[in-house]
């Protein structure tokens, strides 16, 4: 009998399944049903961490622990993740319940970056370390050969602290002015306000952290912006 063709999924991740049923696992919402993808997510998840910091450990052979860190945090990040997802069409291919059918579920980037964690996770198990590697370095390759400025991989909050603290001013204080929405959907609004000239920003977000680092970010460009005046 002759074997089934490759879909475009096993194509463009570069690996053809031998256990069909863990690329069925793999694309499995828990809204659709068990089994679902979320085992696979842990396991893709450890993979991916240990594979991109072996990568850009002697890509970047100067750069500190700090600069490696922040490095895999920005390629190991939901954004990243969900481009990439998108790139491989993971949304057209994921099983979904109903309820996040109807909500957008195929397009939300929390989902399209789990998934890809857990195709991750499927091909180890399906080929061992060093296929599923393989598979990694593939997909992330475009992001590893331009490695970014150490600089630009501090996060907003602590690129506003250093600005503040070279001038010197006081450090900024941040507070949560609302928060609004279900719990599995929460969203709050935050400022960031100098306490020196009593400047202030304001950003939303669907974690106080994330607010907080877009209120900085904006504080930032706010400062720059007042500099050039």
């Amino acid at each position: 009998m002759t074997a089934a063709a490759p879909s475009p999924l096993e194509t463009a991740l570069g690996h053809r399944f031998a256990d069909r049923a863990l690329l069925q696992r793999a694309l499995t919402h828990r809204s659709a049903g068990s089994p679902h993808y979320e085992r696979l997510e842990f396991l893709g998840d450890g993979l991916l961490n240990f594979v991109i910091a072996e990568a850009i450990y002697g890509a970047w052979p100067k750069a500190d622990e700090g600069d490696l860190s922040r490095w895999r945090a920005s390629l190991v990040c939901e954004d990243s993740l969900a481009r990439l997802g998108k790139a491989l069409n993971l949304g057209d291919q994921l099983r979904l319940g109903s309820g996040e059918l109807k909500s957008g579920g195929f397009r939300r980037e929390s989902i399209l970056a789990d998934a890809l964690e857990a195709l991750l996770g499927a091909v180890y198990l399906d080929a061992g370390f060093e296929p599923a590697r393989a598979v990694v370095l593939r997909q992330f390759q475009s992001l590893l050969d331009h490695p970014p400025e150490a600089d630009s991989l501090k996060d907003s909050k602590t690129r506003l602290q250093e600005a503040l603290q070279a001038v010197p001013r006081p450090l900024p204080e941040y507070a949560v002015l609302s928060e609004h929405g279900p719990p599995h959907r929460r969203m709050f609004q935050v400022c960031c306000r100098l306490p020196d000239s009593g400047e202030q920003t304001e950003a939303g977000g669907s974690s106080r952290k994330q607010a907080e680092q877009d209120a900085a970010r904006l504080m930032i460009e706010k400062l720059k912006e007042s500099a050039h005046a």
